[in-house]
């Protein structure tokens, strides 16, 4: 009988697929494995380690802006990252889906 992996597991191999300069929805994610809700996505990420080869950073809102964590340290990591990725945010601090979604 072949065991299914984990839920967290299935999350974090989707989003290692998502390449470099390019980001993602917590919805999109969710919607792709069929199996869980776009909070759980983000539950998934909160629970990584520090030191993770899992790009985090790549995950967004579906309103294309970065969702508040870590009391605001996260936010700014996490634009950062993908700044030098090449992401590019608007005035009100969003991402054009269109351009940068990868879907």
């Amino acid at each position: 009988m072949k065991r299914e992996r984990p839920l967290f597991e299935q999350i974090y191999e989707l989003v290692r697929q998502i390449p470099s300069g390019k980001v993602s929805t917590y919805g999109r994610i969710a919607q792709i494995l069929g199996t869980c809700s776009a909070q759980m996505v983000g539950f998934a990420l909160a629970a990584l380690p520090e030191e993770t080869d899992v790009p985090w950073q790549r995950v967004i809102n579906r309103f294309g802006k970065i969702s508040p964590h870590g009391h605001g340290f996260g936010t700014v990591i996490q634009k950062t990252l993908l700044e030098e990725e090449g992401i590019r945010f608007d005035l009100s601090e969003t991402v054009d889906l269109s351009v940068f979604g990868w879907f």
